[in-house]
């Protein structure tokens, strides 16, 4: 487990909303969720996470999220049951077997 990941999702359900977020570390943190990212339409990409569909836009200019791209990337992430909560839970044993 990388402790990058943590960050990132702790990010993105702090509060206030952050908006610091970079594309590339929540692309990343999907992926390890173990969701499907795939290209849409222009800045689209549709993402299935926990049999759950929705779609995250990359950032016109700059590599940042805004307030409301995370604001959206948070509702997303708790209706697929992804939770700050939910994965340190789901951490504990990778860290108790190393």
């Amino acid at each position: 487990m990388s402790n990058k990941h943590r960050n990132v999702l702790q990010a993105i359900f702090h509060d206030p909303l952050s908006s610091n977020v970079q594309w590339r570390e929540v692309e990343s943190l999907l992926h390890h969720l173990g969701a499907v990212v795939e290209p849409g339409h222009g800045a689209r990409f549709r993402v299935t996470l926990n049999r759950h569909e929705f779609t995250v836009h990359h950032p016109h200019h700059g590599n940042e999220l805004g307030k409301t791209d995370v604001k959206h990337l948070r509702e997303c992430l708790a209706a697929a049951g992804v939770s700050l909560s939910g994965y340190d839970e789901r951490s504990k044993p990778d860290a108790e077997n190393a």
